[in-house]
C-alpha cells in the first residue's frame, strides 16, 4: 500500500507549502471535469485524504510515528482537517450532494398518533370503535394542486425550471462552480404565483372525520394498531400517512387482567364455607355457577378453563380464576355468640375468659410434634 507521500508524489521531508503544491497539481489533473477517467474519482478521493493527513501537522506527526493513515491515536479519525474536510472538497465539486433535478412538491405525509379508552369486555371479545380524528386531508378547492382553480405552477425564470443554480466559489483549486438549490423557487423548479384562498398553497387543510377502527380480540394498554394510508394528508397533494392507534383499557369492577387471565375475588360467609355451597359469578360468557365444596379455605382459587381473554396470536382463550375470601362476622348477638361457643365446645375447644385453651385437637398435635423436638 503506498504511502501518502507517494500518493502526492513528496518526499518525507517535504515542507507544507511543498505538499501544497503537489496536492493542487494532481486535483487539477485528476478533477472528473478534466479526467473523466473510472478511476479518476477513486484516485482523486486517495490524494485528498493524503493531502488531509499531510497539511495537518497534528496528524502528519501521528501518521509519521504510528502508521496511522488517518493521522489519529485511535486509528478511526474521519477526514476532518483544520479549515475543510475532505467531505467540503468532494462535495465542492460533485455539488454538495445536490439533487440532479428539481425537487418534487409531493411529499408523503406524516404518521398520526391517538389514543382510544375500551372496556375489558372489549379487550376480551374485540369491538368495532367509531373515531372522530383530526389530520390533514387533501385541499378539496385546488385538490391537492396548491393553485387556484384554473391555473397552474409556473416555471421558474431564475433557474429555467432546474431546481438548481450554479455559482462560482474559489478554492485552493483556484475558482470551480458549485450546484445548489434555487432561492426564487425553493428547488422546485416551478413557482405558485396565484395559490390556492383555501389551503394557502399547501395542498392540504386540517379537517375532523369519521373513521371505523376494527379492535381485535386481546388487545392490552400499550397496543398500537396500524391503518395505513389514514395518517395526515401530505404536501401537494402527496399520499397520506398511517394512522396509529394506541389502546388503553379501562379499569373493571370485577375483574383483573394478568396476562390472558382473568381474576375476581367473592366472598364467601364462614358457615356456607364450612357446609359447602353453590355461588353464581356473572362473567363476560353469562351468569357461571361455582362449587364451594365443604371445609373451603380463605384464599382457595377456583380456576374456570377458557374464560379469559382472547389471545392476542394464536387460538383459544386464558382462563378465569375465582378467589375465595372466607368471611369472618365481626358483629354477633348474644344467640349467635352462644351458638358459636357450643359448637367449639363439640370440637373440643375450650374458651376461658375469651382466651383459646390448647387442649386436644390441633394444638395437642402442634404440642406432640414441638415435644418431639
Amino acid at each position: 500500500m503506498s504511502s501518502h507521500y507517494d500518493v502526492l508524489g513528496v518526499s518525507p521531508e517535504a515542507t507544507g507549502e511543498e505538499i501544497k503544491k503537489a496536492y493542487r497539481k494532481l486535483a487539477r489533473t485528476l478533477h472528473p471535469d478534466v479526467n473523466p477517467g473510472e478511476d479518476a474519482a477513486e484516485r482523486f478521493k486517495a490524494v485528498t485524504h493524503a493531502y488531509e493527513v499531510l497539511s495537518d501537522p497534528q496528524k502528519r506527526h501521528v501518521y509519521d510515528t504510528t502508521g496511522n493513515e488517518n493521522g489519529t491515536d485511535t486509528g478511526f479519525g474521519g477526514y476532518t482537517g483544520q479549515g475543510f474536510a475532505f467531505q467540503d472538497i468532494f462535495d465542492t465539486f460533485f455539488g454538495g450532494g445536490g439533487s440532479a433535478g428539481p425537487a418534487s412538491r409531493v411529499r408523503r405525509g406524516q404518521d398520526a398518533l391517538i389514543s382510544v379508552r375500551i372496556e375489558l369486555r372489549d379487550a376480551v371479545f374485540g369491538v368495532n370503535k367509531r373515531l372522530e380524528v383530526d389530520t390533514a386531508v387533501v385541499c378539496p378547492t385546488c385538490d391537492g394542486s396548491c393553485c387556484r382553480p384554473g391555473t397552474h405552477p409556473e416555471r421558474c425564470d431564475i433557474c429555467g425550471g432546474s431546481g438548481q443554480v450554479q455559482r462560482a466559489v474559489r478554492s485552493i483549486l483556484g475558482q470551480v462552480m458549485t450546484t445548489a438549490p434555487c432561492g426564487s423557487c425553493e428547488g422546485f423548479g416551478t413557482i405558485i404565483k396565484d395559490p390556492c384562498n383555501e389551503c394557502n398553497g399547501q395542498g392540504r387543510i386540517r379537517s375532523r372525520r369519521s373513521l371505523t377502527v376494527k379492535v381485535p380480540a386481546g388487545v392490552a394498554t400499550g397496543t398500537r394498531i396500524q391503518l395505513a394510508g389514514q395518517g395526515e394528508a401530505g404536501p401537494a397533494g402527496g399520499p397520506a400517512g398511517d394512522l396509529y392507534v394506541e389502546i388503553r383499557v379501562n379499569p373493571d369492577p370485577m375483574f383483573v387482567r394478568e396476562g390472558d387471565d382473568l381474576h375476581a375475588t367473592l366472598s364467601v360467609p364462614m358457615t356456607a364455607a364450612a357446609l359447602g355451597t353453590e355461588l353464581t359469578l356473572e362473567t363476560y360468557d353469562g351468569t357461571q355457577d361455582i362449587d364451594v365444596k365443604a371445609g373451603t379455605q380463605s384464599g382457595e382459587v377456583i380456576t374456570m378453563r377458557g374464560l379469559g381473554v382472547t389471545h392476542l396470536r394464536g387460538y383459544g382463550r386464558g382462563d378465569l380464576k375465582v378467589h375465595l375470601q372466607v368471611e369472618t362476622p365481626t358483629k354477633m348477638d348474644a344467640a349467635q355468640e352462644e351458638l358459636l361457643r357450643q359448637l367449639a365446645k363439640l370440637r373440643g375447644e375450650q374458651y376461658t375468659e375469651g382466651k383459646l385453651v390448647a387442649s386436644g385437637g390441633m394444638f395437642a398435635k402442634l404440642r406432640d410434634k414441638l415435644g418431639n423436638l
